[in-house]
């Protein structure tokens, strides 16, 4: 079984760890309602529609 020489640097171990974390994004829907990207499954922050019901009220920001 291969067996590490040396230990892994700092940096080279904290480079790895940073592209994993990369990988992990979340990914965006478009809203059926105001065609805005939102997270699925949650409310859309933009017009405040779930499941093609209002649940949160939105204020227009000016």
């Amino acid at each position: 079984m291969g067996v590490p020489k040396r230990k892994p640097s700092h940096s080279r171990q904290r480079m790895r760890r940073a592209y994993n974390s990369v990988l992990s994004l979340p990914q965006l829907s478009t809203c059926p309602q105001c065609a805005a990207p939102y997270v699925p499954h949650r409310v859309c922050p933009a017009c405040g529609f779930y499941k093609n019901r209002q649940v949160l009220t939105v204020e227009a920001t000016a």
